[in-house]
């Protein structure tokens, strides 16, 4: 079996990925403009017809921006927590309000669609609700943690379970602390809930990987206070402090924050 992954965007102004096969797949999030959607699927031969479920992470615009869209226009099953669905419907940027597409997903109780079992899983963050999930497919397993003030007991579990591994390096802190951001916003983005520093991650990292875990997708980025090149390195240097080398060991990539990713494929 072959399984596609792409992220579409993974930014502060917008997050949408893409995991499947030839014939169905799923989204995680849906933070960008449904146009923008459905040409960057069409560009790779994905059709909506063949999506079978949004798997929504929290209520933050710049993940549920279409999922109005996509589940009531295109009646694609929308699945998220009760709390983020009821936190969908409240918030300003959906105009398409959820009613016949919700579903509802519950933390560590695990959900099979197709070939997928999916497991969302809690992670620190200021939303109405927050999980990350870890999919397995094909036995293969992609955990997915786009926002996390930091690394829990719980997060961690599912991080060392991946050997596809999507994770939120948001801003790099010399940055962030000389930016233009307003202090009650510096505090938020570096608090427990806010987001991942650089540095988090790449300590984490160094720290725990594991033998099986294969590619590092570095995720949210953000435009002021990070670029990719060093997110990458800040994570690259401590993996080499520990004897892991990108490149042989381990492939690191920085996503693209509004531009789809390249398509990568694994048998």
């Amino acid at each position: 079996m072959k399984i596609k992954f792409i992220s579409l965007a993974s930014g502060s102004s917008g997050n949408c990925y893409f995991l499947g096969t030839d014939t169905y797949g799923i989204l995680i999030d849906a933070g960008i403009g449904i146009r923008t959607i459905k040409k960057s699927l069409k560009e790779l031969g994905i059709g909506l017809d063949i999506i079978r479920a949004v798997l929504v992470t929290h209520d933050h615009a710049d993940h549920i921006k279409a999922v109005g869209y996509l589940g009531e226009k295109f009646g694609i099953p929308v699945y998220s927590t009760p709390e983020v669905h009821a936190g969908i419907n409240k918030n300003y940027c959906i105009t398409e309000k959820l009613s016949t597409s919700v579903n509802y997903l519950y933390k560590e109780q695990q959900l099979r669609l197709e070939d997928f079992a999916i497991t969302p899983f809690e992670v620190p963050h200021d939303g109405t609700d927050n999980v990350g999930y870890c999919i397995e497919i094909d036995g293969k397993v992609f955990s997915f943690l786009t926002d996390l003030g930091h690394i829990t007991p719980t997060a961690a579990e599912y991080i060392c379970k991946a050997n596809y591994l999507i994770l939120e390096a948001n801003y790099d802190e010399e940055m962030l602390k000389m930016g233009p951001y307003p202090q009650y916003l510096k505090k938020r983005i570096a608090g427990p809930n806010g987001h991942m520093s650089n540095r988090d991650t790449a300590e984490f990292l160094a720290e725990n990987i594991n033998e099986g875990l294969k590619y590092i997708w570095l995720c949210h980025l953000s435009k002021d206070n990070n670029h990719p090149e060093l997110a990458c390195k800040t994570v690259e240097l401590l993996l080499r402090s520990k004897g892991i080398l990108v490149g042989k060991d381990v492939q690191l990539i920085a996503l693209k924050r509004s531009t789809p990713s390249d398509l990568y494929e694994f048998e």
